[in-house]
Order: C-alpha cells, then structure tokens, then sequence
C-alpha cells in the first residue's frame, strides 16, 4: 500500500493538478503534509485536496492539523509522537489515527496512545534528512514486531525496494520525493505495488 505525502516546494508543475494525477492511479491515501502554512492556508489548501480525493476515492490524510481535521469532518490524522501525547483525548474523534516513530519504545507507546497505524522512518539515505543516518531494514523489522498495529516504511523508499521493505514486516510505504517529482504521477500507485 502506498501513502503518498506532499511538499509542494518539490512539486516542479502545478500541485494540484499533480495531487488529480497521483488521485487518479489510486494510492491507498495522500497526505497533506505542508508544514509551513498558516492555519487558514492550510485549510483551504486541504478542502480543496479533500474535493480531489473524493472525486477519485482515495483516502486523504490530514498532517498534524487537528483543527482543520475537525472542521472537514476529516476522520484521518497524522500526528509526530509529541502531538500524539498531547492530543491523546482529541484523537479519540478520529477513526484512522497514525503517528510517525523513530524507535520501538516510541511505536510501543504511541499503540498504546491509540494510534491505528505507524509510519516509521527513516529507512533509506533520503534527501529530506541529508547527514542523518538511515535506521535501515533492522530497525524497521523490529518495530513492525513490536506493535499489533500495521506500519508503513518512510524515507528514501523507490519502487526498487517495497519488496524488501515489506519482507521486513511493513503494511506499506510513504514516498513524498517521487510523489512530487516523477514524470506519470497517475502512474505512481501501480509501480509501488508488491
């Protein structure tokens, strides 16, 4: 399963379009990431990509912005483990809820804080996190042992490696380089597939 995550710094087109395009081959979900809008900007943003994603019937996930969540009726959230502490009575109105984890104890804890699934990271040498060691397949089979909840693979992921990726355990993966950067974005969701 492929989740594919914005940034629409990369996104050397028209974003929206790209966002239709990588709808219409049908990923499992996109998530609206864009960190730096404002909370209105965001909002925006988001309900018109939630328009896209209805069209097309793919899930879109909503990142860290619990108040635009709230406000689409949007039932999926993606939180950092901080957030996911500190909203941990707020997620409850939300029925697909994933945390990002860089370490077991940190997966453990965010399965127990009610999160549905993980996205753990980073696996691969990636541009985003330049001069940070990957935490490599290892890292990633042991996590996927530790929880009961699925979990997907982030960080310098290719198609070349969803097979490897899901040997060690993991439900799917999330690619935000290619998702933003690849020539036939409507063909993206089919070269993830195992």
């Amino acid at each position: 399963m492929l989740i594919c995550v914005t940034n629409r710094k990369l996104c050397r087109d028209d974003f929206f379009d790209r966002i239709e395009q990588i709808a219409k081959g049908k990923p499992h979900a996109i998530m609206l990431r864009e960190k730096d809008l404002s909370i209105p900007e965001y909002s925006s943003m988001a309900k018109r990509i939630y328009e896209i994603c209805v069209k097309n019937q793919v899930t879109l996930i909503i990142n860290q912005n619990l108040e635009a969540a709230a406000e689409m009726k949007c039932p999926y959230i993606h939180l950092s483990m901080p957030d996911l502490r500190k909203y941990k009575q707020e997620i409850k109105h939300f029925s697909q809820v994933s945390a990002s984890v860089h370490s077991v104890s940190e997966a453990r804890e965010a399965q127990a804080l009610g999160a549905t699934y993980l996205i753990a990271g980073h696996i691969f040498p990636t541009e985003c996190k330049k001069g940070v060691p990957p935490r490599g397949l290892s890292f990633l089979k042991k996590v996927c042992n530790s929880v009961e909840i699925p979990v997907f693979a982030i960080g310098g992921i290719t198609s070349a490696k969803v097979k490897v990726v899901t040997q060690a355990g993991a439900k799917g993966v999330c690619v935000m380089s290619e998702a933003m950067t690849c020539l036939k974005p409507d063909e993206l969701a089919g070269n993830f597939r195992v």
